[in-house]
């Protein structure tokens, strides 16, 4: 960082290039263009120093991890944006298409709720889908996925596009819960 608490180039260029490269290692995809990815990086390392953590350049952090965990990258709605629009809402993470210039990536809505909205029932303050099944409450708010090649599980919407543990593909998760 320099004298202003910014990042140098150099700084930047080596957390885009571990960004990629472990991307690569779980199956996605960093965007290709790396000025742009080399800024989103400068904007992680930026949020890094104020909060201690990496909350999305493109989002407005709280600065507390309890209420940022959504947004700290890689965030919550990547997956569910990279399979609808093609890239993450900060085109961070694209798919194989924009990736190799089939495409542009195109604007893609906000997923995040509302402060307002999440003050009412964050999921930070809630017990996790797969303890709510287990202690026989009301039950998950999101449905589990199970990997049949890894047994890795995960509570969300959509099975993950590429399981991060073993790297199987979306098409070998199976409802759980």
């Amino acid at each position: 960082m320099n004298d202003k608490g910014v990042p140098t180039d150099s700084e930047a260029a080596t957390l885009r290039d571990r960004l990629e490269k472990d991307a690569k290692q779980s199956g996605y995809n960093l965007n290709p263009d790396k000025e742009f990815t080399v800024e989103l990086a400068r904007g992680l390392l930026v949020n890094e120093s104020r909060y201690g953590y990496w909350a999305c350049p493109c989002r407005l952090a709280d600065g507390t991890a309890e209420k940022d965990n959504d947004i700290i990258c890689p965030c919550d709605y990547r997956d569910k944006d990279l399979d609808e629009f093609g890239a993450c809402y900060c085109a961070l993470y694209v798919d194989d298409d924009i990736r190799d210039g089939k495409r542009q990536p195109m604007p893609i809505p906000e997923r995040r709720p509302l402060e307002a909205e999440r003050k009412k029932g964050g999921r930070s303050n809630e017990p996790g889908p797969i303890s709510n099944a287990l202690f026989g409450l009301s039950g998950p708010k999101y449905p589990v996925w199970r990997c049949n090649v890894c047994g890795y599980l995960c509570a969300r919407d959509e099975p993950p596009l590429v399981c991060p543990i073993c790297k199987a593909k979306k098409d070998r998760f199976e409802r759980f819960i």
